[in-house]
């Protein structure tokens, strides 16, 4: 847990601001930044904006090291999104119901581990639900869809109906259930940080920060010493932060029904779909973030254990990702 300096609440103006959306980081002292290359480049990808910093003493070095993470976040993005039919995902959802579809070793990858904490969380968090994503479509309806298009799709454990092979060239992916449609939405972000990281690690990069909307991982430490120092957006404030986290080698990834939503009938609906319902969750806590070794559980654990109180986010988590913390924010 957090101790109780990073819990106060904190002005985003205390920040200089490397970090975008949800997250925002502490800058780098001037006299750090002399000593060293800071480079920082940010793009629209994975329907947010992707925002890397990377420090090292050669510039060239730190050019190439963003060059070789962005490739990796899009390689991700375009092999695994669920809105053109030629990735992974669209082919698999277009013909997984009538016979198998191979895909990528990584794609497989990321889905046994999406059905992994499906069947930990007990269908809290479901890889194959993208029938419900569908169906509300936050970023463009503008009032709810009918009680019975809801029902239709509410309490449907629709990962019990993926059957994945794995092994040799890539993976095979069958669905038994018609209705079935993958949306990795939830886990494949975390997957492409993860990804990126290691490429900046490959190449020499001990201190980056990479933050792709909602999931930010903090590579080694601030130059000067000590963690880095992340702000986490108030749910209720745009232009305040909830708390701050110190954060070194360990991912952080927080999901909250303030980033995506249309309100309609003076009721906000978010993007956080909760599968027994099929609909948007209706919880008391409005944001839940987790810090984690890897970007891809820190993801799906923040996914699968939004709205839930500390201790019961905790016991739901730490199944999978055993050294993880949580702070829900009401």
């Amino acid at each position: 847990m957090p101790d109780r300096e990073s819990r106060r609440r904190v002005d985003r103006r205390e920040f200089v601001g490397l970090g975008v959306g949800i997250f925002v980081v502490a800058a780098l002292p001037v006299a750090i930044r002399r000593r060293s290359v800071v480079a920082r480049r940010s793009l629209p990808l994975m329907g947010t904006l992707a925002d890397l910093t990377v420090v090292h003493r050669d510039e060239r070095t730190a050019q190439v090291a963003l060059d070789a993470a962005f490739a990796e976040l899009q390689w991700v993005e375009q092999t695994m999104t669920r809105f053109t039919a030629s990735s992974d995902v669209g082919r698999v959802n277009a013909g997984a119901h009538r016979d198998g579809v191979r895909v990528s070793t990584e794609t497989g990858v990321v889905l046994e581990r999406g059905l992994r904490w499906a069947e930990a969380s007990d269908g809290r968090f479901d890889p194959a639900m993208g029938a419900v994503v569908e169906l509300w479509d936050v970023a463009n309806r503008h009032q709810p869809p009918t009680g019975q298009a809801q029902q239709a799709l509410a309490a449907r454990r629709f990962w019990q109906a993926v059957d994945l092979a794995t092994g040799g060239q890539g993976a095979v992916v069958r669905f038994t259930d018609p209705s079935v449609r993958l949306d990795l939405g939830g886990i494949a972000k975390g997957y492409a940080v993860d990804r990126a990281v290691e490429v900046l690690r490959g190449l020499g990069v001990d201190h980056a920060i990479v933050n792709v909307g909602g999931d930010l991982y903090a590579l080694g430490e601030r130059p000067e010493g000590g963690a880095w120092q992340v702000g986490i957006r108030s749910p209720h404030d745009d232009e305040g932060l909830a708390t701050t986290l110190v954060v070194s080698d360990q991912a952080v990834c927080t999901s909250g029904d303030y980033a995506q939503y249309f309100r309609w009938g003076g009721t906000r609906y978010h993007h956080l779909m909760d599968p027994e319902s099929a609909a948007p969750r209706r919880d008391p806590y409005h944001s839940l973030t987790v810090q984690a070794d890897r970007c891809i559980d820190a993801d799906a654990g923040a996914t699968a254990a939004f709205g839930l109180d500390h201790l019961a986010a905790a016991r739901l988590i730490r199944p999978l990702a055993p050294s993880a913390t949580v702070l829900p924010l009401a």
